[in-house]
């Protein structure tokens, strides 16, 4: 999707595609279960969890933290990542409305 052409959908249609493309890498996925699975922040514990480079991990929390699906905080050296509430609530809805506006044919092609 061209930077030029998302004025043609809508404000719903650009958000959910933000969103997707910021999980739509299994470094993403794991990086956002994990923070689930702790149901608090996590401070630097990914490195070891995960197996990849602090480095890796950065750039990966990052693009979560620009789509808006996690928030972080300074505390000290440290940056602390959770889960953003009302950004995950609204992916969960946005989801589960696209989801349901199929229903399955009787035949198809």
């Amino acid at each position: 999707m061209g930077l030029t052409k998302t004025e043609i959908f809508t404000e719903e249609q650009n958000r959910l595609a933000v969103m997707l493309k910021a999980i739509a890498h299994p470094a993403r996925i794991a990086i956002l279960e994990q923070i689930i699975k702790a149901n608090a922040c996590i401070c630097g514990d990914l490195v070891e969890e995960l197996g990849l480079a602090q480095a890796t991990i950065s750039q990966h929390l990052k693009e979560l933290k620009n789509a808006g699906l996690i928030q972080g905080t300074i505390e000290g050296v440290s940056v602390c990542y959770c889960i953003e509430p009302k950004a995950w609530a609204l992916l969960q809805g946005q989801l589960n409305s696209f989801f349901n506006l199929y229903s399955a044919p009787q035949s198809c092609c």
